[in-house]
């Protein structure tokens, strides 16, 4: 490029460096130079440089998300026994008596106490695990903690399958949960809303308002007027029906959620996916406790027992244990269910 031709580049804010020709003028024609040829390739051609060394591994694991255990939050939850006990007896006492017609000299009247024993039966449960020695390297290159992924692994499963007997028990003599033991009232079904059948979807607010207090009154007759409006409650549901609490009426703009805090002033909403059950959608007002006692907590002998780490030819093994009594309903009178939402 000529001399002028740059200085006119640079006016106009472009910068070509200058650079200095090596080749003679008399050569520039020549065919038979042919400095710039070379000859066919010997190697195959490629793109440079292998794949993997412009491919990054993120350090971030990211995690597969699983649904939240929320039995303990509803019932909440107690130890009983250890990994030794087998059974249990829940002792249940009445109060029995009759009275007369007073006398001096009459003995007349008395009292007593009759006993029942509840049987429970516990359930124990483990995992393995394993992992070698050339594998836990492998994964080290990747930047991978194996081992503790496998160890989170580990107790996640036991957890999660704690959480499902507290709901379902185990199948085995006297062990239930809070959604299939026998002692339990059968639900009351929701009143027909005006879009038509009975769930929460298109229910007006007053609609849903209506089903919880037909909850309440369901507890009240049950419970022969132990409760009032201010006793401490827990409303469990499912996530998916939950949402609904939050529809508005068209003259206050107030939830659902709002005009429930005004009336129960001590009720709690808990959510669990387990309420979306195979025959509709369930809820269940649960009273805390009733003259001191719990209504109902989960129970466990041992939430989880860690075994000693084996040593093997190339890898390790460990075991870890659990045990579940299920979800001990002491009152059932004092939990009112309503299904079809």
């Amino acid at each position: 490029m000529r001399e002028d031709q740059l200085q006119v580049l640079e006016r106009r804010g472009i910068i070509v460096p200058a650079y200095a020709e090596y080749i003679q003028e008399e050569w520039r024609d020549n065919p038979r130079l042919a400095m710039d040829a070379q000859p066919s390739l010997i190697t195959v051609q490629n793109i440079g440089i292998p794949a993997y060394l412009a491919n990054l591994v993120d350090p971030k694991v990211i995690r597969v998300l699983t649904t939240p255990m929320k039995a303990a939050d509803i019932f909440s939850e107690t130890k009983k026994g250890t990994w030794t006990t087998i059974t249990t007896q829940f002792p249940v006492v009445e109060s029995t008596g009759h009275v007369a017609s007073y006398g001096d000299y009459s003995a007349d009247g008395g009292v007593g106490s009759n006993y029942n024993w509840v049987p429970r039966q516990s359930y124990h449960f483990q995992t393995v695990t394993q992992y070698g020695d050339r594998e836990t390297e492998m994964f080290g290159l990747a930047q991978i903690n194996y081992v503790s992924d496998l160890n989170y692994s580990s107790a996640l499963l036991i957890a999660k399958f704690q959480n499902l007997t507290y709901f379902y028990g185990v199948d085995i003599p006297n062990n239930f949960g809070a959604l299939n033991d026998p002692s339990l009232i059968a639900p009351i079904v929701p009143a027909t809303k005006v879009a038509g059948g009975t769930g929460w979807a298109n229910a007006l607010a007053i609609e849903i308002f209506n089903d919880i207090m037909a909850l309440f009154v369901q507890l009240q007759t049950q419970l022969g007027g132990l409760i009032d409006r201010d006793t401490p409650m827990t409303l469990s549901l499912s996530p998916i029906v939950e949402p609904n609490m939050g529809r508005v009426t068209e003259y206050t703009l107030a939830p659902v959620r709002a005009a429930i805090k005004d009336n129960w002033k001590n009720l709690k909403i808990v959510t669990a996916p387990e309420y979306n059950t195979t025959a509709g959608e369930l809820a269940q007002l649960i009273v805390d406790d009733v003259d001191g006692d719990k209504t109902a907590y989960c129970a466990f002998t041992e939430k989880m027992r860690a075994g000693r780490v084996v040593p093997y030819l190339s890898h390790f093994a460990q075991k870890k244990s659990a045990g579940t009594w299920g979800t001990v309903i002491r009152r059932p009178i004092a939990i009112a269910s309503m299904l079809g939402l």
